[in-house]
């Protein structure tokens, strides 16, 4: 019998696993999709290869490309972006790790304090968590990013808006900064030559600015696993879980094993509660199902996956929020037009962002050229007013919103890319039951029933609709400021990022799966650690440092409730996943 299983190697379950192992455990770490172990060999520059929803590396599938990717109903125009494989969706994310707002929190007793979701805060305060955010950070290592000429156009359009410059973690008031990203500096020679002989490890260290941030980071050329500029989890908290032995006291290496789907969490009445007691997973290579149990198991799949292994496996829906709430960030695209040279596409994807508590915020993305015209053309209101269909109004942009095509495409690219800046607008989202998780009617895979993902994007609440309208406004001003000749204010269609909430932790029972602690309400021993787990969409800032952080509670609370165990956070130092023992144990085991 296992001590802990974590089902799901993305970026919550491997917090788990790597906390639990350096405390001596015996941690199970199984993962649905593939494990990428030699990306210099396995991955490539082209964004086809990486993110090709079929046959793509990050496709949601098992690692044979020859077999289909798994099927997921969404009835809705909408585009659910799930990846499978160790690292999950921090693969290819940008490293962007602000803080929630303290807002979101329970007791927050702040002059906006009605401004947010006030029915689905947080169970526990802002400052409960702020020892977990450090210890986050500090393993990460979470950095001020590196920056360059979009950055600068960027804080040029905020300096316009009347707002001070933040200089604290802590966001308390609208203002603007430099991102804090979990991306290293670069360091030697990178970013001071354009000498290819010159970025390899250890002549270049941290970020190449190489570009490549969404197709996964597998750079400086040379470096160890752990020295990979971007600290997707693959890249830091896994290697830190399967080393633990080195690095920490105590700590036994968790065992990661890839390509293995769980189709169900098992469990039985123990003193009167049920009570979870193993799983069962398949080999995605030989279809052989193996039975592992264990005194906890901790579901780590995601917002769609977490409910469907739920269903799937049997478990109660006693108060009917188990896949409800399904929340992401009501995205936006706004794109300015520059006479001078912006730098758009240029070095680390993400380095600037605004805040507005309440509302949301706003970031700066270059993107590499098929993610620009894929962002400049999903839109909600198809082409650029030639549809009525209640969105994209005429406002402090020129001309309606909605994609842009022909004569005006042609006008908007003539200058290149680098000659654009692109604004994502985040929007706080209100938790909103009707958007939920149920298995499909389709026919089933072999792994079970699939799971629908029913999203009503255009019946969000007044206060949602509002932040975003509200944001939209805000990026436009700054975007002139900036000395945008024209805006383009795209209204994109749902791509379902930065999903949350579906299996919420909460203060209410009756409209929660999780107890504060991140135990299920329902099933004793039986744990949620990843961004399904959130109480709200955090009032806009991106989820990983959050569920993280979360997670790092939560991994605490299990060691102390189910194994006798101290809490380590406010009393220990973190050990950051750069380590030089980990590289070297990294090396011996030809990883």
């Amino acid at each position: 019998m296992r001590d802990v299983i974590v089902i799901g190697a993305g970026g919550g379950g491997p917090v788990v696993a790597k906390e639990l192992a350096a405390k001596g455990l015996d941690v199970l770490l199984l993962e649905a999709g593939p494990r990428h172990a030699k990306p210099r060999e396995e991955w490539s520059t082209f964004e086809e290869d990486a993110n090709n929803p079929l046959s793509g590396y990050f496709r949601l599938g098992p690692t044979d490309r020859s077999k289909p990717a798994w099927y997921r109903e969404w009835p809705q125009n909408s585009f659910v972006w799930q990846l499978s494989g160790v690292g999950g969706t921090t693969q290819h994310f940008y490293g962007n790790y602000p803080r929630a707002y303290p807002g979101v929190f329970q007791g927050y007793d702040g002059a906006d304090r009605n401004e947010y979701d006030v029915k689905h805060r947080f169970p526990f305060t802002y400052s409960e968590l702020v020892p977990y955010f450090e210890w986050v950070e500090a393993t990460m290592p979470v950095m001020t990013a590196a920056m360059g000429t979009k950055e600068q156009v960027f804080f040029k359009g905020a300096e316009t808006l009347g707002l001070p410059v933040q200089t604290t973690k802590t966001t308390l008031r609208p203002s603007y900064r430099p991102q804090e990203n979990a991306i290293l500096q670069p360091g030697g020679t990178a970013g001071k030559t354009s000498d290819k002989n010159l970025l390899n490890y250890p002549q270049a260290t941290g970020c190449t600015f190489c570009g490549y941030c969404f197709q996964g980071c597998m750079r400086p050329n040379g470096a160890p696993r752990n020295q990979f500029a971007k600290r997707s989890t693959d890249n830091s908290y896994v290697p830190m879980a399967i080393t633990a032995n080195v690095w920490a006291r105590g700590g036994k290496p968790a065992e990661l094993i890839a390509d293995a789907y769980v189709t169900k969490v098992h469990s039985e009445k123990r003193n009167g509660e049920l009570t979870a007691t193993g799983v069962t997973w398949r080999d995605n290579v030989s279809g052989d199902e193996h039975r592992e149990d264990a005194r906890v198991v901790v579901m780590a799949g995601g917002c769609t996956e977490n409910p469907r292994l739920w269903f799937n496996s049997g478990l109660p829906n006693q108060n009917g929020w188990v896949g409800r709430g399904y929340t992401d960030h009501f995205f936006d695209w706004m794109i300015g037009s520059f006479d001078d040279y912006t730098g758009n596409p240029k070095g680390v994807g993400s380095s600037a962002r605004l805040d507005y508590p309440g509302y949301g915020g706003l970031e700066n993305v270059g993107l590499p050229p098929a993610l620009n015209a894929f962002s400049g053309t999903l839109s909600d209101s198809g082409i650029r007013g030639q549809y009525k269909n209640g969105r994209g109004a005429t406002g402090p942009w020129d001309g309606p919103a909605g994609r842009v095509m022909g004569p005006e495409l042609k006008e908007l690219m003539a200058g290149g890319i680098d000659r654009l800046l692109t604004v994502l607008v985040i929007t706080d989202d209100d938790v909103e039951a009707q958007n939920r998780v149920t298995l499909s009617a389709l026919p089933a895979d072999e792994n079970g029933p699939i799971p629908k993902v029913t999203f009503k994007q255009r019946k969000r609440t007044r206060r949602t609709v509002r932040n975003r309208e509200f944001m939209a406004r805000k990026a436009a001003e700054l975007l002139r400021g900036a000395g945008a000749k024209k805006v383009y204010r795209v209204d994109w269609a749902p791509l379902i990022l930065h999903v949350q909430s579906s299996m919420r932790m909460g203060e209410s029972a009756q409209n929660s799966v999780l107890e504060g602690s991140g135990e299920a309400r329902a099933v004793k021993r039986l744990f949620v650690a990843d961004n399904s787990a959130l109480a709200n969409g955090l009032g806009g800032p991106n989820p990983t440092l959050t569920s993280q952080a979360v997670a790092t509670r939560t991994a605490e609370k299990i060691f102390q409730t189910y194994f006798d165990g101290d809490p380590w956070v406010r009393s220990e130092a973190p050990v950051v996943s750069t380590d030089p023992r980990v590289s070297v144990r990294m090396g011996q085991l030809g990883l």
